[in-house]
């Protein structure tokens, strides 16, 4: 049963990490489908979502600024390291570039994370399958992205599993 206060209780530092990995995909996006510099969107985020109430939309949770600072950092600085790990991670006839654009930016922060080897590699697994439901609440993306996550894991991570 949910207190009907829950919205008046700060976030927990989990919900706030996962909030700062759906943001991230989503700037991620924003950053490739308008040219984007990652400073612009970023500001744009910190300004926009972090902790943004409205009456249409709701409240935006607050996310881990540092975490959402640190995988657009990575995702743009070694953005060719990441892509090749993803591509070494899909279906030869698939590379990145082929792919749907939300699912290459997921693919892209969630490679960041991996990289940035702060978190366990399971841990980003989980948490970016969780980002894919957000985005496709019905499809088969989830299962999908966990497979290609599962491959790009054990590449930068081997002794983790």
């Amino acid at each position: 049963m949910t207190d009907e206060n829950d919205h008046l209780k700060p976030p927990t530092k989990r919900e706030m990490k996962s909030a700062a990995r759906l943001y991230a995909v989503q700037a991620l996006f924003q950053m490739e489908a308008a040219d984007m510099t990652v400073d612009k969107v970023r500001r744009q985020f910190y300004d926009h979502f972090f902790g943004l109430k409205t009456e249409e939309e709701g409240e935006f949770i607050d996310g881990d600024s540092d975490l959402f600072h640190e995988i657009t950092e990575i995702a743009v600085n070694d953005q060719a390291k990441v892509d090749q790990m993803t591509n070494r991670a899909l279906v030869a006839k698939w590379p990145i570039a082929r792919i749907d654009s939300t699912l290459r930016a997921l693919f892209r922060a969630a490679g960041a994370e991996l990289l940035s080897g702060r978190t366990p590699p399971k841990v980003v697994i989980v948490e970016f399958v969780d980002v894919a439901k957000a985005f496709y609440p019905d499809g088969r993306e989830p299962k999908f992205v966990n497979a290609v996550l599962d491959h790009m894991a054990r590449e930068a991570h081997p002794e983790a599993f």
